[in-house]
């Protein structure tokens, strides 16, 4: 879609030509009465203007979709292909619960959507507009999609699904487009993964993206991310899962849950395979999140890390990774084999690792598969890692340096402080690399450091 450009005037000054701006255009505003047939209608109008168009929506109104769109069967309205903001004015759109599935609201590759005090509510996704032609059977995006440009700012995402029996994400958002999501609430989402056969997914209970997004000054609580039974699949992301360049800036992520039984457990907050982009988080929190398998592994309660990251001044407390006759690590942070997390500035206490009749490791950070972990200035405090009839190591830090032995740990001027576990109360190490400079490793139980004499610097 070509964009509206800005006219110039030329005209005759003192003899000279020059150039003179005309006012610019002002986008066309509609004012859309509580109904959905008018709604469709201006969108579809504003899809056909050659400039951006606001729909104003009636203030408090619920707008509520009873069938998808003409055309568009796995969305409740009209693909969004022009530049369009929809200023809700705290009206909701939410598909009927007695109607077939089908998310929202889908943005078309041409499609540029700012979504303003808006409730987004119930949407049910049947299809993946971006991935559905490279692999059949793959939804996302329960409320919304974003394949072209979305903004989304004081609005909320409550209730949206994404179920696929091949592989699900994004139960609230998806967006392989670029994105941005501020001061909005995403609660009570859900990403599963239905199928029977092995190796099966459900990623991003909130939002998934595999484009460019910023989310900041927002929160994503109490959202959900399962697989089936002893399928050998991987439930991960429950607040956000990033497979590009995505800052989370100031953002809550609390209460969401990863569940895998027999299967994989992954962190609230996670990246995805390997990838040149950079997941960056500042500010805000990680709390009160879990990670559960039991009879498989849970990997990071809070953060989960295979890629890059960069955490800086973020509190991550109360996370929960546990596995019951399994494996559970790294209940605050996890890095993965193939991860590189720079930590700083954070305050990683109270997260727990347990795994009954299993092995429990690194409730407050985890680096056991040969990532790399540099950690400066942070605060490691009253972590436990237990495992009754088990194994329990790290409490504060358990390392090692994976099968190729080249993973690495460097601490510098961190506080790793009244953690406890079987073993290695404050840090263990089962091989590697791992350095001190300068922190303070004291007060845990029932020791600090261990083995005995394989961490220069660390006593007792």
């Amino acid at each position: 879609m070509s964009r509206r450009r800005s006219p110039a005037v030329l005209g005759l000054v003192a003899g000279a030509l020059v150039a003179v701006p005309a006012p610019a255009a002002h986008a066309a505003a509609v004012e859309v009465r509580c109904s959905v047939p008018d709604l469709v209608a201006a969108i579809n109008t504003a899809n056909s203007s050659a400039g951006p168009d606001t729909l104003r929506l009636a203030r408090g109104c619920t707008y509520r979709l009873t069938a998808p769109a003409a055309g568009s069967p796995g969305n409740g309205l009209p693909e969004i292909r022009g530049e369009i903001r929809i200023d809700g004015r705290g009206a909701t759109i939410a598909r009927d619960t007695k109607a077939r599935k089908f998310r929202i609201l889908f943005v078309a590759g041409t499609g540029d959507l700012r979504l303003d005090r808006v409730t987004i509510r119930g949407g049910y996704a049947v299809d993946c507009p971006f991935f559905e032609e490279q692999v059949p059977g793959i939804v996302c995006g329960g409320g919304v999609s974003n394949t072209g440009t979305m903004k989304v700012t004081r609005s909320k995402f409550v209730g949206n699904t994404a179920r696929s029996d091949v592989f699900a994400q994004g139960g609230a958002v998806d967006s392989p487009g670029t994105g941005s999501v501020s001061e909005t609430e995403v609660t009570g989402n859900h990403v599963v993964y239905s199928g029977t056969g092995a190796g099966g997914g459900a990623a991003g209970a909130a939002i998934a993206n595999d484009g460019p997004l910023t989310v900041s000054r927002s929160r994503l609580t109490a959202n959900t991310a399962t697989v089936t039974k002893d399928t050998q699949s991987t439930a991960f992301g429950a607040g956000i899962i990033s497979f590009a360049e995505t800052t989370v800036k100031d953002t809550i992520i609390s209460r969401n849950r990863s569940y895998a039984p027999g299967g994989f457990a992954r962190a609230a907050l996670s990246n995805g395979i390997p990838e040149p982009g950079r997941l960056t988080v500042t500010g805000g929190a990680v709390t009160d999140n879990t990670s559960d398998a039991p009879h498989g592994t849970a990997q990071g309660g809070g953060l989960a890390n295979n890629g890059l990251m960069t955490v800086s001044k973020v509190r991550i407390s109360g996370n929960r990774a546990v596995a019951r006759n399994g494996t559970a690590r790294g209940g605050g942070v996890r890095v993965g084999p193939f991860g590189t997390l720079d930590l700083t500035g954070s305050h990683i206490t109270g997260n727990t690792v347990d795994a009954p009749n299993g092995t429990a490791q690194g409730a407050g950070l985890d680096n056991p598969d040969g990532g790399t972990l540099t950690a400066t200035r942070n605060h490691v405090l009253r972590n436990t890692a237990t495992a009754r009839n088990g194994t329990a190591e790290g409490g504060g830090l358990y390392h090692a340096g994976g099968s190729t032995g080249l993973g690495t740990t460097t601490l510098k001027g961190n506080t790793l402080t009244h953690n406890r576990a079987g073993d290695g109360g404050g840090i263990f190490k089962a091989s590697g690399a791992l350095t001190l400079d300068g922190d303070v490793v004291r007060d845990n139980r029932p020791n600090n450091c261990s083995p005995v004499g394989t961490i220069p610097g660390c006593t007792g």
